[in-house]
């Protein structure tokens, strides 16, 4: 007789990267969209990326019980203590908020990103750049001016990437605090280069560009992300290259 095994215990990640999108409430049919678009990309053994939708407080009661049955159906929003704007403190309240949500847990996330809803990235090359990089004191993303290759001066807001510590440090930074207004990656990156830090500084710039055409050249297979995506025309456009329907199989209830 053979004696039954206990079952094996479940393998932890050895990547967690938290995804947040930077969105407002009423953007309903682009977050469908998007949730779709991530949804369908192959999960990566043993990494966790948690795409999350991030806004401010909700005004209106439609937004109340709409963006409510939302959270109920896919929990993937985050909903902050702030009024939306766009260069008055959003992505400040954003990552100092970020360690007071997960404050349950010593080190949640190795990466936290803050991510334009007009953006598509490619988790698994996403993940292929992040991976072999510190997890201390790193800040990766598109880098700019075009000419500062090696340690641009600050990394555009399509999307960039901070490792947990400097998440914390922002959290924690009275500067960072007092200096919320402005355009939000210079911003952002003003208070790193105040306080010394982002001193690993990565340059994707040749990988995460602006939308700029429906070719197969216009998209390298390398591509972490593309930009600009303003209408669902260069959503499909994008996915279409990327293959993100490829999954759905032949049946008598459709002809796509």
């Amino acid at each position: 007789m053979e004696t039954a095994q206990p079952p094996s215990p479940e393998l932890k990640p050895e990547f967690k990267l938290l995804f947040g999108i930077l969105t407002v409430p009423e953007k309903a049919e682009r977050r469908n969209i998007i949730r779709m678009a991530y949804a369908f990309q192959k999960p990566i053994p043993r990494v966790q990326i948690d795409v999350r939708f991030v806004f401010c407080t909700l005004k209106t009661d439609e937004q109340k019980v709409f963006i409510a049955m939302e959270m109920l159906t896919y929990h993937d929003i985050i909903i902050m203590n702030c009024t939306e704007n766009g260069s008055e403190g959003k992505t400040y309240t954003y990552f100092s908020s970020v360690p007071k949500i997960f404050s349950c847990e010593e080190r949640p996330y190795d990466f936290v990103m803050k991510v334009d809803d007009d953006a598509y990235f490619r988790l698994d090359k996403l993940y292929e750049a992040l991976t072999d990089k510190p997890r201390e004191d790193t800040y990766l993303g598109k880098g700019y001016p075009p000419l500062d290759q090696d340690y641009p001066p600050y990394l555009v807001g399509m999307g960039y990437a901070l490792s947990w510590d400097l998440v914390l440090w922002i959290a924690e930074s009275e500067f960072a605090r007092d200096n919320t207004h402005g355009v939000e990656d210079i911003t952002l990156a003003m208070w790193l280069n105040v306080g010394g830090k982002g001193k690993n500084r990565f340059n994707m710039r040749e990988k995460m560009y602006d939308f700029h055409g429906i070719e197969a050249k216009d998209f390298p297979n390398d591509t972490i992300a593309v930009h600009v995506l303003k209408n669902d025309f260069t959503w499909m456009a994008t996915l279409k290259n990327f293959n993100e329907r490829d999954g759905l199989d032949p049946s008598p209830f459709y002809h796509v």
